[in-house]
């Protein structure tokens, strides 16, 4: 269900929604979710200062209900 409601925001944030994509792993200490997108589209996932991935992680911290869940904004260049 998070994978989801994350892939909706993301997709809604960029501008080639075919290139979103939502890993999904169980950690020791919770779960991890990595979000890879186009190139172009990474500032805007991150936003000024960080605050669109500080938003994205309050909306999926909210959605969690009360589970650790960690968000990584993966960069496919490096």
């Amino acid at each position: 269900m998070l994978e989801e409601a994350l892939e909706h925001l993301v997709k809604g944030i960029v501008d080639h929604e075919d290139d979103v994509e939502i890993r999904h792993r169980e950690l020791r200490r919770g779960e991890l979710l990595e979000v890879r997108v186009h190139p172009d589209d990474l500032g805007r996932v991150i936003g000024r200062s960080g605050r669109t991935a500080g938003a994205l992680r309050t909306v999926v911290g909210a959605l969690a209900g009360g589970r650790q869940v960690r968000i990584d904004i993966v960069d496919l260049d490096r």
